[in-house]
């Protein structure tokens, strides 16, 4: 056998081989996987509490994603019951920081997301109160998101203190069976905030306590 034909025998092997591991051991963009866990890991790790923001607005389509991004979270039973009130409006703003201490940065916020339960949508007797653990994880998801697209954000707890359940049903004019879990202003942070260190292993048990 000359040469070139143990070349071409050994490019037939070649491409054999490539074929089969293209077949039936696919990368599957193992490095783009790689990057997109340490993306996501980074968002989740970075994101922080936001208080003062610059004048600039929220462009629609990221209030949209924030909204899209909540309602992605899970909810028991999937009844989805969070529902949620977008505010621009500078008054109302105004009034939602104007009694509640731990709100005054709403006055400053071009945007601010009321997140709400609806307690007509949710279980009976003791699975009544399923709709706050729902409700919390599409806050969450509005906070991870908004550090996603540069934003800042910061959750403004309402329930379970029933006078700001009040105020802010006041306010808004909310049915009664729309209870307001938190307040969540939004905008471009003013300056940069490094996160809190919260990593605490001795929170962590295996199996039993």
């Amino acid at each position: 056998m000359n040469i070139s034909k143990i070349l071409n025998v050994l490019l037939a092997i070649a491409l054999v081989a490539l074929i089969v591991k293209t077949v039936f051991f696919p990368s599957h963009g193992t490095a783009e996987n790689s990057n997109g866990e340490q993306a996501a890991m980074h968002n989740i790790l970075s994101r922080t509490s936001i208080r003062s923001y610059i004048d600039k607005d929220v462009e629609p389509e990221k209030a949209e994603q924030l909204l899209r991004a909540a309602m992605a979270a899970p909810s028991a039973g999937n009844k989805q019951p969070w529902k949620f009130i977008v505010i621009r409006d500078k008054e109302i703003l105004g009034k939602l920081s104007s009694r509640i201490k731990t709100m005054k940065m709403v006055e400053t916020a071009p945007l601010a997301i009321v997140v709400c339960g609806d307690i007509d949508n949710t279980f009976p007797g003791d699975g009544r109160d399923y709709w706050v653990e729902d409700a919390s994880a599409a806050s969450e998801n509005i906070l991870l998101a908004a550090n996603a697209l540069g934003l800042g954000a910061v959750w403004c707890g309402v329930y379970p203190m029933t006078e700001r359940v009040a105020f802010i049903k006041e306010v808004l004019d909310l049915p009664e069976n729309i209870v307001p879990l938190n307040v969540i202003p939004v905008g471009y942070p003013s300056g940069s905030k490094a996160p809190m260190e919260k990593w605490k292993p001795e929170n962590i048990h295996y199996d039993t306590w």
